[in-house]
């Protein structure tokens, strides 16, 4: 156990305690930088990256259009967090959050901002009418599970996989804390799947969509390279049903969507067309 931390009265920002994102990272919001975002030719433009959060959105654009939704066709544009570009003026007109995914919807008579990768998932599977039930029942238990995604997954990432994976130094009482959390989640996935198909009952949904990048990565060794660490052969029915998520054509495609890093066929930095997706994936060993 290193020193004892005493946390000073008036806490201060200190740039260099940031760890790999000190370069960006700040108490405050807002534009740092004039940059207009580049515009594509289909009404739907992306902003995104593709982490867990930026393949939410990816994989159901990609799903819509194999289920037959020509009106899905969407221009992925990469926002390159590390070099501070979601602090444009352009982005932040978008999300005032900063945040990726971002997504401009221009088929409308004006223009529809959508922000968060849920709200980007409900606004887009309720505009399309697909992976979202129409019967109320149904539909909540999708929402249900939906928002349990967007309250559990900071616990995986900013938690677990901060401290793991990304913080300057290792402190064994966070990597314990968000440990156990991350396994106590995968437990309630895992218990939830033993009866169902799919995280919502025998439907896929865009609870499915919302939930494989994070936890049908980690489970699949994708995430943190903690696998090992995490013991996640031993959650069968989650591994079953990640398994089963990653073949699927559409899941393929949109999760190598703003892709700047990985084997040469996983990486579609900017789509704007099928094409883009079908040139690499044909270099697939």
């Amino acid at each position: 156990m290193g020193t004892e931390y005493t946390p000073p009265k008036v806490w201060t920002y200190d740039s260099e305690n940031g760890g790999e994102w000190a370069s960006i990272n700040r108490p405050d919001s807002g534009a740092r930088h004039e940059q207009a975002l580049p515009v594509g030719s289909h009404p739907i433009q992306l902003y995104s990256l593709g982490t867990p959060n930026g393949q939410k959105v990816t994989i159901l654009l990609e799903e819509l259009l194999a289920a037959g939704v020509k009106e899905a066709e969407y221009d992925a544009h990469i926002i390159k967090i590390g070099d501070g570009d979601q602090f444009s003026t352009g982005f932040v007109a978008v999300n005032p959050n900063s945040k990726i995914p971002a997504l401009v919807d221009n088929s409308a008579n004006s223009v529809t901002n959508v922000f968060e990768s849920g709200a980007i998932l409900l606004y887009l599977a309720e505009k399309f009418g697909h992976f979202l039930p129409q019967d109320v029942a149904a539909k909540t238990q999708v929402m249900n599970w939906l928002f349990w995604l967007q309250g559990a997954a900071p616990y995986l990432g900013g938690g677990f996989g901060h401290f793991y994976a990304y913080a300057p130094e290792k402190f064994e009482y966070p990597i314990d804390r968000f440990s156990m959390e991350a396994k106590r989640q995968l437990d309630v996935l895992d218990k939830q799947l033993a009866s169902n198909t799919f995280i919502a009952g025998e439907e896929y949904s865009i609870a499915d969509m919302a939930i494989w990048p994070w936890y049908g990565n980690l489970v699949l060794g994708n995430l943190y390279d903690a696998a090992e660490f995490l013991q996640v052969e031993e959650y069968t029915h989650l591994q079953r049903w990640a398994k089963a998520i990653a073949k699927r054509p559409a899941v393929q495609r949109g999760r190598i969507v703003n892709r700047s890093w990985g084997e040469e066929w996983e990486m579609v930095p900017e789509r704007h067309s099928a094409e883009d997706i079908d040139k690499v994936l044909a270099l697939k060993p």
